[in-house]
Formats: C-alpha cells, sequence, structure tokens
C-alpha cells in the first residue's frame, strides 16, 4: 500500500485503489505521550478520534510520502500530530539498524519516505529537511528516502506522489 499524508487545503484523489490519503486537518487530539500504543494497546492509541489506528496504517503503508508546509525546518502542526500519534509503528525495545541503535519496527522493512515541502525556506531549513528526511527514514526503516522542495502547492502538478 502507498500512503500520502498532507496538509493541503485541497483534497488530494488516491491514484489507484493500492493508495490511501491521509489529510492532516486538525480536527484529532494531539498525543499524549502515555505510551500506551507502545506497550499497554501496541499500535492502537487510546485517544478515540480519527487516528486511533494511525499506527496500523503507516506501519503496513510500503511507500509514505508526506506533503507540509515548512514551519521553521519542520512539519507543519498538523502533520507532526500526526507523527507524534504514530511512535506505535515501532516498539520499545532497541536494536542495531544502520550501524546504530533505533526501536525495533513493530511492522519491518519498508520502500520508500518521499517528503514535499513548501513554503518559504531559508538554507538552514533546507539543509534541516535534508537531514530530518534521511534521519527519519532510517529510524522508521524505509529503504530509501527522498526530500522535495516547492514553493507552492500548485507545483506539486508535476511531482508524482
Amino acid at each position: 500500500m502507498k500512503l500520502i499524508i498532507h496538509d493541503l487545503a485541497r483534497d488530494i484523489e488516491p491514484a489507484d485503489t493500492e493508495t490511501r490519503v491521509l489529510k492532516a486537518d486538525g480536527k484529532y487530539a494531539p498525543c499524549q505521550g502515555c505510551f500506551h500504543c507502545w506497550t499497554k494497546n501496541p499500535a492502537t492509541c487510546d485517544l478515540k478520534d480519527s487516528l486511533q489506528e494511525v499506527c496500523r496504517v503507516i506501519g503496513t503503508a510500503d511507500d509514505v510520502t508526506v506533503i507540509t508546509e515548512n514551519w521553521y525546518g519542520g512539519y507543519s502542526p498538523a502533520v507532526k500530530n500526526i507523527m507524534d500519534r504514530a511512535i506505535g509503528t515501532s516498539t520499545p525495545f532497541s536494536t542495531y539498524r544502520g550501524g546504530q541503535m533505533h526501536h525495533t519496527l513493530r511492522y519491518g522493512m519498508h520502500e520508500s519516505y518521499k517528503v514535499i515541502v513548501y513554503g518559504d525556506m531559508t538554507e538552514a531549513e533546507e539543509n534541516t529537511w535534508k537531514l530530518m528526511t534521511e534521519r527519519n527514514a532510517c529510524n522508521e526503516g524505509y529503504r530509501t528516502h527522498e526530500f522535495v522542495r516547492i514553493s507552492s502547492p500548485e507545483e506539486l502538478e508535476g511531482i508524482a506522489l
């Protein structure tokens, strides 16, 4: 399965039945940091809203594309909230991956992680994005990663999602 997570004002229609779209609209609670999705109820959030099963959705996706506005070199608040609520895609146990200590993956390795960022961006923010994309991909077990910088959402038309 392919997953697109985005914070765009408009909706994105999936290209096929194998693609799922998750719109970061902020209509859900922020992570409470209880870690029950790690320990008590693996991969299920205690919060009863549209992100309750987000760990399973992200964890079972082979390819993930994140489209987000640049907020000071990081994800928009709505996208960051989804990423925070997805901590249950891993376990509290540790392993070595890429010669470094990481949490054990609950769903195994994935294929690709792509981050498309729009909006104003300084050179320092772009460098932060490149590193963060690489590190997020490694932490979450993606074999490949890609960072794409665009000025505005209108530029998405020519980019393969």
